[in-house]
């Protein structure tokens, strides 16, 4: 499969029903060159490609967010302090069924799971989580607006999924956006 840093972007097609995946052209020129891995899951290798460079995607974003929950969880300061770095620490925990399964996901299709801090660091989506200040409530605001991020994605990839006909993937994440719901409810509720 291609590098998460070699898709130039994903689009889905509400009218067509197609994920589109767009390649840099040095990735275009040698995607010929490239075969998938065997399996016998009944899914078109096309349709295989597609799923594999959205799982890919939603996995670089999810790996990207677990460290910026790490980084939250071992620098927070304030008042809040054991609160927040437990509540960190717990957040984080619960995002490593999801990486996991979604790599697996992306193997059992016949691709190649993305997921090195390298990888995820240049083909996230989300922003970075500032150095400047680790004041407790500051990082919930900007954590919140991270899960909310990934949520959104997680969304339209079950849309995508579903569009496409994978419905096992599009099961996948249904699961990954209810978690990520969760996460963000328990954040919202420190900021209300």
């Amino acid at each position: 499969m291609w590098s998460i840093a070699e898709i130039a972007t994903i689009d889905f097609n509400v009218e067509s029903g197609d994920i589109i995946v767009t390649l840099s052209p040095q990735k275009e020129r040698s995607m010929a060159k490239h075969k998938q891995n065997p399996t016998r899951i009944d899914i078109a290798p096309k349709l295989r490609e597609k799923m594999i460079a959205l799982l890919n995607a939603q996995l670089a974003d999810t790996l990207d967010l677990y460290t910026q929950v790490k980084q939250a969880h071992w620098n927070v300061k304030g008042p809040y302090f054991i609160a927040l770095h437990e509540l960190f620490d717990e957040l984080a925990e619960q995002l490593e069924g999801p990486v996991d399964d979604v790599a697996e996901r992306v193997t059992a299709l016949g691709g190649v799971a993305m997921g090195t801090a390298r990888i995820a660091a240049k083909a996230s989506r989300l922003a970075e989580l500032p150095h400047d200040s680790y004041d407790g409530m500051q990082m919930v605001a900007l954590l919140a607006d991270r899960y909310a991020q990934l949520a959104k994605s997680t969304r339209a990839a079950i849309d995508a999924s579903n569009d496409a006909g994978d419905a096992d993937t599009a099961d996948l994440f249904t699961g990954i956006s209810r978690g990520l719901d969760k996460s963000l409810w328990f954040l919202e509720a420190h900021l209300q």
